[in-house]
């Protein structure tokens, strides 16, 4: 027998399938990861398929070296899914297949963790006149009384009632009288931190009208959804019974949440519902940690998985469900090579498994929104709250006027106002602002010069940090992490008059001590969310009330339930308003949409204080009214108007180098051979809505030089081959620059 391998080299050179001769005895499966001779070298690679007819002489094939498990660590469903994406993204194969696996089990770099366990190797009654007969060795003595007391006992356990036991316990087991083994001892993410004692609730009208349309489908396969409910509405109550169902079919689940920050709330609430059988995959979790849960998901102990983006592709069994909460998050789009989108991917998983699929968000992408209208998704709507509870009151602040008035503060009289009350109240408020540190830039008053990052096109951001007993303020860039002191004096023109200017979320955790003392606050961004469990543990704090007041940045506002919160203010509503991306309106309003659904959750009232420079901005006003049918509307007409997506595809040629001058050279070569491949091509040439060669919005990034070329391409049956010619292009090898193609970039800057 033969087998196909792709060996895991990531080059277009070896982008195929190696045939091996497997040896006698030796049984294989497709899937299966495997050591095999390449070259020089030994490497490992994946079993894509077996034969008994060798393609080539078989003098001349090599032998597979050993299986790397006694499983197929790839489902066959998987490696299709990985074949499809690889096709794509054209890229080798092996690419895609890394993705279907923890990073670590690749080289070997995590093991399997195992505990020595120590037991009785003779009847209860025999120990114990062991036990009596024992007279020189008080160590040996103590270990017989433990066991017999309660057996078998982990040797760390034994451990902190006899001090170095080691000799004692090889002394008893060469005596017959115990054993020494070793068990598998499994890491768990989260242990330690506490678990709702949450209960299945009844179902209001609108969440059973949403079910049973979806539980037919969970036993015949191929449902398609759109979940739209304003926030508070019960859409995880929904799913949660669509999982509970799935699971009595006897069928596996998956969950994506956008942030690793919802993970925690999530896992809780699936942990109290469906116990043992609940997995989590993110970022976050040790090697190990990811090592061992993807491990009980393979072995089928786990069947419901909550994670972010690559949980998608966790190797669950009979899959009957994938659910996208909070569909409209950019977070689901992985810009690292291969690129690839999880909502695009669970569609298709669903599409290959025979699963359901179910996109949630009080705010759909507009993308989502029109698909579903055009019949590809069922829409099932929830336009009122659970338990009646009223949506909260908003009151939009025109911070000109507070500036006219002579209010300097970050914080309006209204917003104050609320806060105090809310505090005085008992109760809780969360306070976003889109951006980290204490001051946004520092300028020059003299001559206008803003101290920039010198790796990155960006202004540097001041943080003002605890260094010991002193307080260290610093400028650092949020795009590469490079860090400077505060200039003394302007780096352009000399003046003494450097001065800060805009807030951030530790300027806002100070104004609020400020006005509020002695108030505990918890600010949340990726400054305090790092190390392990650092999400979860600051939102323990704030669910537990032991913080008052959480401040964070727009990880705060996606999909959070805390049942005593009653005020959000949104101190900077039109922070993203402004920026060049035809989808800033979108995101600002689904931004101002989702936190202010963070209000009024439990049984007592919310408000909402929204502080914008622009509040006769449409998008600001239809956040502020929770509209999201009027925006659709009016942003759809928008994009039909000006041919943005979903009405044209965006797609752009990126290059980047180090030199200013290979960046420049090298985008201009692509754009003439793509301008050249037009002029041979008139079926392209139409696709073409736009061709420009502007720089993109960071024209300096982690201290690479970026230039693009920018596409808006019409939909027909020619932009598939256009868009592979442009891959192919970007994808080709150039001295002194790399360049990619990225279709419908998550980011334009």
């Amino acid at each position: 027998m033969y087998c196909r391998v792709i060996v895991d080299i990531a080059h277009e050179n070896v982008a195929r399938p190696f045939t091996y001769l497997i040896p006698e005895g030796m049984n294989l499966s497709p899937g299966q990861r495997v050591a095999v001779p390449f070259g020089a070298r030994e490497k490992e690679g994946v079993v894509l398929s077996l034969t008994d007819a060798a393609d080539f002489d078989p003098a001349k094939i090599r032998t597979v070296i050993r299986p790397l498990e006694d499983y197929p660590a790839i489902l066959p469903a998987m490696i299709k899914l990985a074949e499809e994406m690889a096709e794509k993204a054209h890229c080798p194969l092996a690419e895609t297949l890394r993705l279907m696996l923890p990073a670590e089990m690749r080289g070997g770099r995590v093991r399997v963790r195992t505990v020595e366990l120590a037991a009785l190797a003779v009847p209860r009654a025999e120990a114990e006149e062991a036990l009596e007969k024992e007279r020189r060795s008080p160590k040996r003595r103590e270990i017989l009384r433990l066991l017999i007391a309660s057996s078998p006992l982990r040797v760390t356990e034994i451990a902190e009632e006899v001090r170095d036991p080691r000799e004692a316990l090889k002394a008893l087991r060469d005596a017959g009288l115990i054993r020494l083994t070793e068990e598998e001892s499994l890491r768990t993410p989260g242990e330690g931190l506490p678990l709702d004692n949450e209960q299945w609730h009844p179902l209001t009208e609108m969440q059973q009208e949403a079910l049973e349309e979806i539980l037919p489908t969970l036993e015949k396969g191929g449902g398609r959804f759109l979940l739209h409910g304003v926030t508070g509405s019960g859409k995880t109550e929904v799913f949660l019974n669509a999982v509970r169902q799935t699971l009595r079919l006897g069928k596996s689940a998956i969950i994506l949440v956008p942030e690793i920050a919802l993970t925690p709330q999530m896992v809780r609430w699936f942990r109290a519902r469906f116990g043992e059988v609940s997995a989590v995959l993110h970022s976050r979790l040790s090697a190990g940690e990811r090592y061992d849960e993807w491990r009980r998901i393979r072995r089928g102990e786990a069947r419901v998985i909550i994670g972010a983006r690559s949980a998608v592709f966790a190797p669950a069994e009979r899959l009957g469900l994938i659910v996208v909460d909070e569909e409209h998050e950019s977070t689901y789009f992985s810009d690292h090579h291969p690129r690839y989108d999880a909502r695009e991917v669970a569609e298709s998983r669903c599409g290959r498994e025979g699963a359901s699929l179910i996109l949630a968000s009080a705010t759909p992408s507009i993308l989502s929104f029109a698909r579903a209208r055009r019949g590809d998704f069922m829409l099932l709507e929830m336009s009122r709250r659970v338990a009646g509870r009223p949506m909260p009151e908003v009151t939009v602040v025109d911070m000109r006027r507070e500036l006219e008035s002579g209010n300097r503060s970050v914080l309006s009289r209204e917003l104050a106002a609320e806060l105090g009350a809310c505090l005085h109240g008992g109760q809780q408020a969360m306070l976003l602002i889109n951006r980290r540190g204490y001051h946004s830039f520092v300028s020059c008053r003299s001559c206008g010069y803003v101290v920039k990052c010198p790796q990155c096109d960006v202004s540097m951001t001041c943080h003002i940090g605890e260094d010991g007993r002193q307080r260290e303020t610093r400028l650092r860039c949020h795009y590469c992490g490079n860090s400077l002191p505060v200039p003394e004096k302007c780096p352009s023109c000399g003046s003494p008059y450097i001065r800060y200017f805009g807030a951030g979320t530790q300027k806002v955790e100070e104004e609020v001590q400020r006005l509020f003392p002695g108030t505990a606050t918890v600010r949340m961004d990726i400054d305090t969310t790092g190390g392990r469990d650092g999400h979860a543990r600051i939102l323990e704090e704030f669910r537990s009330g032991r913080a008052r007041v959480l401040i964070g940045t727009q990880m705060i506002a996606k999909g959070l339930d805390f049942p005593e919160v009653t005020l959000v203010g949104a101190v900077a509503a039109d922070l993203t308003l402004n920026l060049p991306d035809y989808r800033s309106r979108e995101r600002t309003f689904q931004l101002l949409t989702q936190v202010a659904g963070r209000a009024g959750r439990g049984n007592k009232p919310g408000r909402v204080v929204i502080q914008t420079y622009r509040p006769e901005d449409p998008v600001i006003r239809l956040a502020a009214r929770q509209d999201y049918r009027a925006f659709f509307e009016e942003e759809f007409l928008r994009r039909r108007t000006a041919l943005y997506p979903p009405f044209s595809v965006m797609a752009r040629v990126l290059t980047e180098s180090p030199l200013e001058t290979a960046a420049d050279r090298t985008a201009r070569e692509i754009e003439e051979e793509i301008r050249k491949a037009l002029e041979t091509h008139p079926a392209w040439k139409k696709q073409v809505l736009m061709m420009s060669p502007e720089p993109p919005g960071l024209k300096l990034l982690r201290g690479l030089h970026r230039r693009q070329v920018l596409f808006k391409l019409r939909t027909g049956p020619d932009t598939e081959a256009f868009c592979a010619f442009l891959t192919e292009t970007a994808d080709r090898p150039r001295p002194a620059a790399r360049s990619c193609f990225e279709y419908n970039p998550t980011a334009m800057m």
